[in-house]
């Protein structure tokens, strides 16, 4: 359940196509002489690699496997490994069965890492995965040592079951007090279990018992964003799917593929789509009443291409900042979209590489919350199918904090 004061801050802008920067096909380029490549091959015939990160620091690399948490040097020498699986486990034990008995069979189930992050500041690593509803491990850098493995309560169970689901999370550090991570789920049609985005606490003590607790949580409100059960009435089988994420100044954004029903040109009927989305939030905000997803998406000679498959930020750089007219230290969101808006997730169409200034984005953010103030246009969110909900007009002004 959503307050009140939220249906003033949520907004969508609709039908906006951010503007981008669309590269040209690189002209053919000489070859380039042959050289070795270092390999690394798994130690298992089902080692299919879901997660790398490196930490910047040492060099290290982490990858999350199925079954396997591995560390390799910079130059993919295992230094560590830890196993994660297979065990015994059912999808639809719920709690699993490691907190209560379950009444369904179960099988030896792999442990597909869904998600793999490295919180610096207390030198671990966070390893979810796919078993017993999807339970986080905290392990230790240096040697994969386990520090804590919190699965006692629903809050604990971030990254679920399906094998195929998205999870991204992003973690925001502060020197005087715990972290937050912001993650965000496809709920796999179980929004009763899995918020599509929450924040959660990361305490220093790796088994203390506020671990992925909620920032905040009272009887009405909470940081969190659940898709109401009854869009799952209407499109059975909605969900959000979670590309990438990252902060940045005052806000977390995370890029998403949404469904959403459209009208052919020339028809009456509807069918449904995927289509991109950057989702906004006030690092501060505990109870979530920042939120605001807008399309996103780029053209160029009259092709449309809305369907995101990768997306990274970094900075502009000295060459592309005189390119773009912005800073080298300007934030700069790079992304890959396939042509067209499809059925299906994944498009083997033609592609384009999509160069975004985050400061434009934000940009457009704050016109469109300008306008909602003022009542215009309704909150138009794909998640929340059986709601039309008008802008309401406030006093408050929106403001890049």
């Amino acid at each position: 359940i959503m307050s009140s004061a939220m249906w003033k801050w949520t907004c969508l802008v609709s039908h906006l196509l951010l503007s981008a920067t669309v590269s040209s096909p690189a002209k053919q380029q000489p070859p380039h002489p042959k050289r070795p490549f270092i390999t690394f091959t798994g130690d298992q015939a089902e080692g299919t690699f879901n997660h790398l990160v490196v930490d910047e620091r040492t060099g290290h690399i982490y990858l999350g496997a199925v079954n396997r948490i591995y560390k390799l040097s910079s130059d993919l020498k295992v230094l560590v490994t830890h196993q994660t699986g297979p065990d015994e486990d059912n999808p639809k034990c719920y709690p699993p069965r490691i907190v209560q008995t379950c009444n369904e069979p179960l099988t030896s189930t792999n442990n597909i890492n869904k998600m793999l992050l490295i919180d610096y500041k207390e030198n671990r690593l966070i390893a979810c995965g796919s078993l017993y509803q999807g339970i986080c491990k905290l392990l230790r850098l240096d040697d994969l040592f386990k520090l804590g493995e919190p699965f006692h309560k629903k809050e604990h169970y971030l990254s679920g079951v399906n094998d195929s689901g998205s999870v991204f999370g992003v973690i925001v550090s502060y020197s005087n007090m715990d972290d937050k991570l912001f993650i965000a789920t496809a709920v796999d049609g179980k929004p009763e279990y899995f918020p599509t985005i929450s924040s959660r606490k990361l305490t220093k003590n790796s088994e203390a018992d506020g671990m992925f607790a909620y920032v905040f949580h009272d009887e009405f409100v909470a940081s969190m964003i659940k898709i109401p059960s009854d869009t799952f009435t209407i499109i059975p089988d909605f969900d959000i799917y979670y590309i990438y994420g990252f902060s940045s100044g005052n806000f977390v954004y995370f890029l998403t593929l949404q469904p959403e029903m459209i009208s052919p040109p020339g028809s009456t009927t509807k069918e449904q789509v995927y289509t991109s989305k950057l989702v906004r939030l006030c690092k501060e905000d505990t109870a979530f009443n920042s939120y605001v997803e807008v399309p996103i998406g780029c053209e160029k000679n009259g092709v449309e291409y809305r369907l995101l498959q990768a997306a990274y930020l970094s900075k502009a750089g000295a060459i592309l900042a005189k390119s773009l007219d912005v800073s080298p230290e300007d934030d700069i969101l790079f992304t890959v979209f396939s042509k067209g808006q499809k059925r299906k997730m994944k498009s083997l169409d033609e592609s384009a590489l999509c160069i975004f200034v985050l400061k434009k984005i934000n940009d457009r953010i704050k016109d469109r919350l300008q306008s909602c103030y003022r009542g215009e246009g309704t909150l138009d969110l794909a998640w929340l199918k059986v709601k039309d909900i008008p802008c309401s007009s406030a006093v408050s002004q929106a403001s890049d904090h």
